[in-house]
């Protein structure tokens, strides 16, 4: 016997050793599901949807949850949950007991409860650029914002705007609003501030459905506004969106003017100092009149948050075995989930909203309260002992920075997905914000990069538009019969135990082939000749 089949069989022990050890710890590393959970369906809110979809992802592939979520928009949402054809619904706004389009009241016929599940603020992202370069540092107050979504500031050198703007020489350039074409909780949000602090300017009250100014256009969806905005043929548009649409496309929002002076960014602080003022009504609702006129120097005047309908009574399609489901999903994005908010361009709930919504998990049949605890919640704006009434984010939040204030100098550094700097252009001075990006305050990096090409391109958002900039899809796919969109993924945590175990494996295998060739030559040439 030769010692290359020798050779040979022991290399093949070795390898068959760590295929079986990376299998092992493959199997190790990956979730063992102790439970089995029904899989439940919602649709509603796209303010709220990167949030969701983020904490889908992770609940399906740390527990085996299978949630469904269609970004369908508030209204139709609440008419889902009505019709009783969802497990749920997210919307901004609650049930209209005298529906703007004169339909009938909005009257569930079972048991419901809201829920608040994240907080946020709702921006204003637009695409605008001064000598070919973009403009990331744009600042607006609510009257110009208010006119302009009405139609009544048309062009972007606007005397108002260029008050708001010293640092900057604002191009003669037209404005085209993009506002929401289905019903939306965002288009709700956005003009009950409107018609509480600009009510000469915006008359017609809370609007879910928004009319579309003779300069602007109208687009489906969060997906569809930010991603008109994000085009090459968006130059010149604005729009209103939750502010995790902007960071997620690379755009940045204007900031904008509180009651204090300043000229604020949405980030995830300055929307926990502002909800501080926010009153919370018996059923969970918000009254934010508190909110818009905040005194403090920190805040941000268009924050809110969303709220998910819970069902309290078991109806056609809603079942024990179903509420099992969404009372540990709901426990889940109250705690662990927060902790993701603030990378995703959202802001996490304060510990008297997440005790709030602990009553209203009891209230779901079917689903099991022995983890609904504040002690073992793991959310970041609160820790055992805290009072209710603490934030540890807004407790921590920065001041502006003295460039913020309105007057003559313009901080230049970018917001939202647009980190660049812009350069004075105009007659006022510049400044470094201390409040540079969610980038900086999100603690990560957010995908940023939305494609700005012509018509017709997919950007990031995942929308595609034609030449004309109208939607022609949005890039979802179907799961149970309900779209699922692309979650806002986070960084990848990198190689583990099995991963590095594999690439050895790999690394044997070659081995394996390469070497006994090599060693049976050698030993041929080094054998004496024959006789």
């Amino acid at each position: 016997m030769t010692r290359t089949p020798r050779l040979r069989r022991a290399f093949a022990a070795a390898l068959a050793t760590m295929l079986l050890a990376a299998g092992l710890a493959s199997a190790a590393s990956a979730p063992a599901y102790a439970d089995t959970w029904q899989p439940i369906d919602g649709t509603g809110s796209t303010w709220s949807q990167n949030a969701l979809d983020q904490w889908r992802k992770n609940v399906a592939s740390n527990y085996g949850m299978t949630i469904n979520y269609s970004g369908t928009g508030s209204s139709a949402g609440r008419q889902d949950f009505i019709n009783q054809r969802v497990a749920f619904a997210v919307s901004e706004i609650p049930f209209q007991a005298q529906p703007e389009d004169n339909s009938p009241p909005e009257v569930p016929q079972t048991g419901y409860a809201y829920m608040p599940i994240v907080a946020g603020g709702t921006s204003f992202m637009y695409n605008l650029k001064i000598g070919g370069k973009k403009v990331t540092n744009l600042r607006l107050s609510g009257e110009v914002i208010s006119k302009i979504f009405t139609g009544q500031i048309a062009n972007w050198n606007d005397a108002a705007i260029q008050a708001d703007n010293p640092g900057l020489a604002m191009p003669d350039k037209a404005i085209v609003p993009v506002v929401r074409s289905d019903g939306s909780g965002t288009s709700a949000q956005f003009t009950l501030w409107m018609s509480k602090q600009f009510p000469s300017i915006w008359t017609a009250g809370m609007r879910s459905q928004f009319p579309t100014p003779a300069n602007g256009k109208a687009q489906n969806g969060s997906l569809g506004v930010a991603g008109y905005v994000s085009q090459d043929y968006g130059e010149g548009a604005i729009t209103y969106v939750e502010y995790s649409y902007a960071l997620k496309s690379g755009f940045p929002v204007a900031k904008v003017l509180n009651p204090s002076g300043y000229y604020i960014e949405p980030t995830y602080q300055s929307v926990a100092v502002a909800l501080m003022s926010a009153s919370v009504n018996a059923d969970l609702t918000q009254n934010l009149d508190s909110v818009y006129n905040s005194g403090d120097a920190r805040a941000y005047p268009l924050s809110s948050y969303s709220y998910m309908i819970v069902p309290t009574e078991l109806n056609k399609v809603f079942t024990t075995a179903k509420g099992r489901t969404l009372g540990a999903f709901a426990n889940y994005m109250l705690c662990e989930g927060q902790q993701q908010a603030a990378a995703l361009g959202y802001s996490p709930l304060p510990m008297n909203l997440v005790q709030a919504g602990f009553e209203q998990i009891k209230r779901i049949p079917g689903a099991d309260v022995s983890g609904v605890d504040l002690n073992t919640c793991n959310n970041p704006t609160f820790k055992p002992g805290d009072s209710p009434s603490n934030n540890q984010l807004a407790a921590t939040a920065p001041q502006p920075a003295a460039c913020d204030k309105q007057g003559p100098d313009q901080c230049t550094t970018g917001t939202a997905g647009a980190v660049e700097e812009t350069p004075v252009t105009g007659t006022g001075g510049g400044g470094g914000s201390s409040d540079a990006g969610a980038n900086a305050n999100a603690g990560g990096t957010p995908s940023a990069g939305a494609g700005t090409t012509g018509g017709g391109s997919t950007g990031s958002t995942g929308a595609t538009y034609d030449a004309n900039g109208n939607l022609v899809s949005g890039g979802s796919s179907t799961t149970a019969g309900l779209a699922v969109s692309s979650p806002f993924t986070l960084a990848d945590p990198g190689w583990g135990p099995a991963q590095l175990l594999m690439a050895a494996a790999g690394i044997l295998l070659l081995v394996a082939i390469v070497v006994p060739p090599l060693t049976s030559r050698r030993l041929r040439e080094s054998r004496p000749p024959k006789a």
